[in-house]
């Protein structure tokens, strides 16, 4: 398995205990890398350590225990990080991304009971977002665990746990884009993209993609982006670029980086009773500042999306179904795919900007391969 500790990666052996209740142990064939494992690593989101980061994974139920009625052994599963617990205010308001008995749980570094199955040595490690997906196999709890067809490659499927259900929701349930909208996404990485995706098959009008990265440009023209935006240096002069390019403002402007700087592009963007819809995880400490005059005067809006305010139980089947018609061609996010052992690689592709979407892949014939 794969573990942070102290900002440092290492691949090593843990121990995993056996599933408790309402949970179960999943052998894992594919996980992401995402940009929030990052964030983990360098302090961004404070993350009790030593860890095993991953939470983008698939892969197939070996083991479950007492009162799991959700899967059984041998089903695939898409894991989610947002094992709602359905009788919390939040989850009764409809919120399950919001749960309130999930969120206290994940930042403890344990499962929904506040404690790790993982150990080294005598001495706990803690999972990360329920999930820690870096690894041979994984006990998470039963909610996380959202049953796909066979026919679905473990790769896309995991993907479809984090970043393409933060872009997809972002589109389709925080804003309901709908046909002829037009729409801005700011960062074209596997979450943007996943955005840019969505609202093509929305049919959104004009699809403006914008991005520090001349390469990330071209790659969302490839994948149907209207017009693209190269960041023009500063807030103000990229959204006056998006406006011209949509034709005077977004309805919808999708922020997928995190950066203050990147929101109020979003929101500059966009046109009268236009959203920033934003979605990617700033730093605990940043502020943003906004025009407030426009706000009421022109009914601005700023949308919050956290996992694209989705029921990962309704939305990966929406997902997955669209990726088998070929509606969502999920496939070509992947850019790399790496074996475990080339964890180091697979942060160093993410941190350049050299990759879209990094899949490590923990198959036989992977690993045959690797060796």
């Amino acid at each position: 398995m794969l573990q942070r500790t102290e900002g440092l990666l290492e691949v090593t052996e843990v121990e995993l205990a056996p599933p408790g209740p309402r949970e179960v142990l999943v052998r894992l064939h594919a996980s992401g890398v995402c940009h929030s494992d990052q964030n983990a690593i360098d302090g961004t989101a404070p993350t009790r350590c030593p860890a095993v980061l991953g939470h983008e994974g698939a892969g197939v139920v070996e083991e479950i225990g007492p009162g799991v009625t959700r899967v059984r052994p041998g089903d695939h599963v898409a894991l989610s990080w947002a094992p709602s617990c359905g009788a919390c205010e939040e989850c009764v308001r409809d919120l399950p991304q919001l749960c309130s008995t999930a969120w206290p749980a994940m930042e403890s570094g344990g499962l929904l009971d506040g404690t790790t199955r993982l150990s080294r040595d005598g001495e706990p490690v803690y999972h990360y977002s329920f999930i820690s997906s870096f690894a041979e196999a994984a006990v998470l709890p039963e909610r996380s665990c959202v049953p796909i067809p066979h026919d679905v490659p473990f790769g896309i499927a995991g993907l479809v746990g984090c970043a393409v259900t933060t872009g997809v929701g972002a589109i389709w349930r925080t804003a309901q884009v709908r046909p002829g909208d037009r729409v801005a996404v700011i960062g074209c990485g596997g979450v943007g993209l996943s955005a840019l995706l969505a609202a093509i098959a929305a049919g959104a009008g004009t699809v403006v993609a914008v991005d520090a990265n001349p390469s990330k440009l071209d790659v969302a023209r490839d994948l149907g982006a209207d017009e693209s935006v190269l960041w023009a240096g500063s807030a103000e002069e990229t959204a006056a670029a998006v406006a011209e390019a949509s034709g005077g403002g977004v309805d919808y402007a999708i922020e997928a980086t995190g950066l203050p700087e990147a929101m109020q592009a979003a929101f500059l963007s966009t046109r009268p009773r236009g959203a920033a819809v934003l979605i990617g995880i700033p730093r605990k400490d940043a502020v943003l500042s906004l025009p407030a005059l426009s706000i009421p005067r022109m009914e601005r809006r700023v949308l919050g999306s956290i996992y694209g305010s989705s029921r990962p139980e309704r939305d990966f089947a929406l997902s997955l179904d669209l990726y088998r018609r070929g509606r969502l061609p999920l496939d070509r996010l992947i850019s790399h795919r790496l074996p475990l052992e080339d964890i180091g690689r697979a942060f160093e592709l993410m941190r350049s900007g050299e990759a879209l979407r990094v899949v490590l892949d923990f198959s036989p014939a992977q690993r045959k391969a690797a060796a």
